[in-house]
């Protein structure tokens, strides 16, 4: 299934199907950030498959921002764009005025210069998952992909276009809006497909048009999650609301209904926020579920 290499690149064969994890950054975070009502113990049933991997010894949740380069047979396709250097106006002070290089040295170490990147898909449009989208050169926002197609989610952007936070609205004017005015874009629904062996699965809740991507050759089968889950304990506890949710009631039923589906089967869940070693499988445990690599 995977080939470990380093946290910051991880490698995975799904058939014919390549695909590399690269990282961002990996976020050390209090439980009650995320999942408001919930605390350090509330882990304590999950600590042998949730540590050292998942949570450190303090109980923090490792949150890794990563992407996923998929080589198929036709496409590179690159899934969610991270965090991106210089943002200004985030709601995340660690995250404005970035000045890192490891996420691009990375996407060459695995062979691809941003030229070489034919699509770009974000899951949904939060602002660690659109942040590569764009970089700055000589003041202006521009695409760092200038030859690939960003595939948006056009309910994904009727609900983010206006929303009137100032958070939002950077994220809108630094990472969405300018690949728009570049004429870069492909409005597609979240069932669409890129070709035989990568579609969209319409994964709701988390935010309206948030998706999922499905993986599939040769009788292999893995699923990218986006923020269905954004660490493994949700597949323990799917109820546990993530505080950036935006219907709570919707997200913990596609959870669930995501969970249930792949759960004792051979599907590969690479989860975008689960740090190394990121792709795992559902599995039963009794009455309860948990994960196994």
């Amino acid at each position: 299934m995977a080939t470990p290499s380093s946290p910051e690149v991880q490698s995975f064969a799904i058939g014919n199907i390549s695909v590399s994890k690269v990282l961002d950054c990996i976020e050390p975070t209090n439980p009650r950030f995320l999942y408001v009502d919930k605390s350090k113990e509330d882990f304590q049933p999950y600590l042998d498959w949730l540590q050292p991997h998942f949570l450190d010894a303090g109980r923090r949740m490792l949150l890794s921002i990563h992407t996923f380069l998929i080589q198929t047979t036709h496409h590179s396709i690159l899934v969610d764009t991270c965090v991106g250097n210089d943002k200004q106006g985030l709601a995340f002070p660690q995250w404005n005025g970035r000045q890192e290089d490891v996420y691009l040295r990375d996407l060459a170490t695995v062979g691809y210069a941003p030229q070489d990147v034919d699509y770009v898909l974000c899951t949904h449009m939060h602002l660690d998952h659109t942040g590569w989208n764009t970089r700055l050169q000589d003041g202006r926002w521009t695409p760092t992909f200038p030859h690939a197609t960003y595939l948006f989610n056009k309910q994904e952007w009727e609900h983010w276009k206006d929303e009137p936070s100032l958070e939002d609205q950077a994220v809108v004017e630094q990472n969405i809006a300018p690949i728009i005015e570049a004429g870069l874009v492909e409005w597609v629904d979240n069932t669409w497909g890129i070709d035989d062996e990568v579609s969209l699965v319409p994964t709701p809740g988390h935010t309206p048009g948030h998706c999922s991507v499905q993986l599939g050759s040769k009788g292999q089968q893995a699923i990218i999650t986006g923020d269905v889950m954004v660490n493994p304990v949700q597949v323990a506890e799917p109820q546990w609301s993530q505080i950036a949710d935006t219907d709570r009631a919707l997200a913990i039923e596609t959870r669930t209904q995501f969970i249930d589906q792949h759960c004792d089967t051979d599907t590969i869940i690479l989860g975008t926020h689960f740090n190394t070693p990121t792709g795992v499988y559902i599995v039963s445990q009794g009455e309860q579920r948990r994960i196994r690599w």
